[in-house]
């Protein structure tokens, strides 16, 4: 077998910064940047412009539906053998909401209000998810390229070295044949990798183009349970959700609704003044107006549907509860168990590397032949892979309970 060495293990020169603690934002992009690039995102500037809109309702609630209603007539009236003569009445009338209605829309309105600026930071929430998917995608997928790539370079050091052997009639041209062919799949490799990663970044760049994405991936940190431990972010999860308030401040607008629209059954009255002139000014006179609708089976039936609908978002603000808590269990149970996956990857790349060690070791004896060392280099090259995604999806995972639970990216 001689004394030529396949030199992979270089990969293991793919340094993962793990000696010294890392911050909290470590692998991740600058924070003001990625506010501006949330604010700027059109789900989150849609939303903003609901709460305006929300805000514009409550205005319009505030001062009622009821405006000043002026009404007049003009008549030319000819009566036999008494001429002709002019006539006009003019009226001025308005309704008046009866006592408790102007409160409840009150109540309408700032409801609303609510509801909408929740709905607007969940928004925020929302796209910051997409934000961290994006990004740890890119990253990940980067990762896995350098890893290729590093392996594919090892493969060509190694095939110039057997080629060198077979020209000195040290190696058969076979064993050139098996390095030559293990050197065309890492190249394929590398070349899939590196396309995910292009693709993954073209993605994030579509979707916030506000963020500058530089053009080279960082690399991505080890992981680290953040301070507090999991289950305390569990509650910060369930105390910080946008959605739960939302939900409530929908009820509580539905609610206000259905007691605005019983007490809607009856209606509100008209008032107003009525001035008038017959016969050319012959009779003058004023008075007052009084009308009020008399309700029926169509308030009723409007009443009870308001009803219903406070009932349903009741059962919504608890289904939001329910969404929220499973949120929260399972991104615990996430992170839990990816971070574990990482370190049992880091492990099981350990224990590669040695035994590609003592492989190497009898290759170079004469004792292992060419096909089992090739396996085990496959070996490390597919370790080093697996610890790279192991490592992705565990910075995912942690990334996500700590947006989910308010402590990045979204202050409050």
């Amino acid at each position: 077998m001689g004394k030529t060495m396949l030199s992979l293990l270089p990969l293991v020169a793919l340094s993962l910064p793990l000696a010294a603690p890392l911050s909290a934002e470590a692998g991740l992009p600058d924070a003001a940047a990625v506010n501006t690039a949330l604010d700027d995102h059109p789900s989150v500037v849609t939303a903003r412009a609901k709460v305006e809109a929300a805000r514009a309702e409550a205005r319009a609630r505030a001062k009622g539906p009821h405006e000043i209603t002026f009404s007049g007539t003009y008549n030319r009236r000819t009566i036999d053998q008494e001429g002709t003569f002019d006539e006009y009445d003019a009226q001025l009338s308005r309704a008046f909401r009866l006592p408790g209605k102007a409160e409840l829309d009150r109540d309408i309105g700032q409801f609303g209000v609510d509801a909408a600026q929740n709905m607007a930071e969940d928004a925020k929430h929302q796209a910051a998810l997409l934000l961290a998917g994006h990004w740890w995608d890119w990253l990940g997928a980067s990762a896995e390229a350098e890893v290729d790539r590093q392996a594919a370079a090892n493969y060509e050091q190694a095939l110039a070295a057997v080629k060198r052997r077979v020209e000195l009639k040290d190696a058969a041209p076979l064993e050139a044949d098996q390095v030559e062919a293990a050197l065309g799949n890492a190249r394929l490799m590398a070349q899939q990798s590196e396309g995910r990663a292009n693709v993954a970044r073209a993605r994030l760049a579509a979707h916030f183009p506000a963020l500058a994405v530089p053009l080279q991936a960082p690399p991505v940190p080890a992981p680290e349970i953040p301070d507090g431990g999991l289950e305390h972010y569990r509650e910060l999860v369930l105390t910080n959700s946008h959605e739960i308030a939302a939900a409530d401040a929908q009820a509580g607008k539905m609610n206000s609704m259905a007691e605005r629209a019983r007490r809607e059954k009856m209606a509100d009255p008209s008032f107003g003044v009525r001035l008038f002139s017959e016969r050319g000014g012959a009779e003058k006179g004023a008075g007052l107006v009084f009308s009020m609708p008399l309700g029926g089976g169509h308030r009723s039936a409007l009443s009870d549907q308001a009803a219903a609908e406070a009932g349903a978002a009741q059962a919504d603000a608890q289904m939001a509860r329910f969404s929220v808590r499973e949120m929260a269990d399972s991104d615990v149970a996430e992170a839990t168990y990816r971070f574990g996956a990482w370190q049992r990857a880091r492990e099981g790349l350990n224990a590669q590397i040695a035994a590609l060690t003592k492989l190497r070791k009898g290759y170079d004896l004469g004792e292992i032949d060419l096909a089992d060392r090739l396996l085990a280099e496959r070996m490390v090259h597919d370790a080093f892979r697996a610890e790279a995604t192991a490592r992705t999806e565990a910075q995912r995972a942690i990334t996500k309970i700590r947006i989910d639970s308010h402590q990045l990216w979204l202050a409050d």
